[in-house]
């Protein structure tokens, strides 16, 4: 991988706030990692001990729930940053993180990112607001879960993952997740959210082929929502 000040997507996290000689320090002391398709980056309860930033691929973010239920609380994209707030709190992390796709990340220790909170004001000012717009994130949700119907949120759901990470060329979403993982993303059994997609499926608003789901008509769709 290349150096640190030559990669384009620190520009979208709180590392674009570093200096050429921080980002030489961290270039230095970086770990670099192929992740696979399913495989873990970290587990809930694991300490993590610095963060990792997302060079290319997506992974979930999510929560096992007592009953077993995998709960989605986030998709994670290139250039954003896993593993800031159990670093700063100083605790295991409180969700797990897998890969969706083949990945690459690079892992910065925790001993190096806490120098640059010290020496570097607006790099701290960066994180604070990464971890504010997910509290922000997590209050929509709550709200989202407790007022929206499961339908209303499996139709937000998809427009979402097609307007955030695109299309595959024949315009089926290009995050593929399983019906599991899309039910636990909306907050309902895996049985509904089939039902649901079916409903759509027969009324003309999406194509189901396999795992892959396509939108016919995003306005039309956005309406019905």
């Amino acid at each position: 991988m290349e150096k640190c000040e030559q990669c384009i997507v620190r520009q979208f996290s709180s590392l674009k706030a570093l200096n050429k000689e921080e980002l030489l320090k961290m270039a230095e002391c970086k770990t670099s990692y192929t992740i696979k398709k399913g495989e873990p980056i970290f587990e809930e309860g694991e300490v993590t001990n610095g963060i990792y930033c997302v060079k290319d691929g997506v992974c979930k973010l999510s929560k096992l729930s007592d009953n077993g239920k995998d709960q989605i609380v986030k998709l994670v994209k290139p250039g954003e940053l896993l593993g800031q707030r159990s670093m700063i709190s100083d605790e295991p992390a409180n969700l797990s993180a897998v890969a969706l796709e083949d990945m690459e990340v690079c892992f910065i220790p925790k001993s190096e990112v806490m120098q640059f909170f010290t020496d570097n004001n607006q790099f701290s000012m960066n994180v604070m607001r990464t971890i504010c717009d997910d509290l922000k994130d997590a209050d929509d949700h709550m709200v989202n879960m407790a007022q929206k119907t499961v339908r209303q949120r499996l139709v937000e759901t998809l427009i979402y993952l097609e307007e955030t990470f695109g299309k595959n060329d024949d315009d089926s979403l290009r995050i593929q997740l399983s019906r599991e993982e899309l039910a636990g993303m909306i907050g309902t059994a895996t049985e509904s959210c089939i039902r649901l997609l079916s409903e759509l499926n027969k009324s003309g608003f999406v194509e189901l082929t396999g795992k892959k789901i396509t939108i016919l008509d995003k306005n039309k769709l956005k309406r019905f929502a």
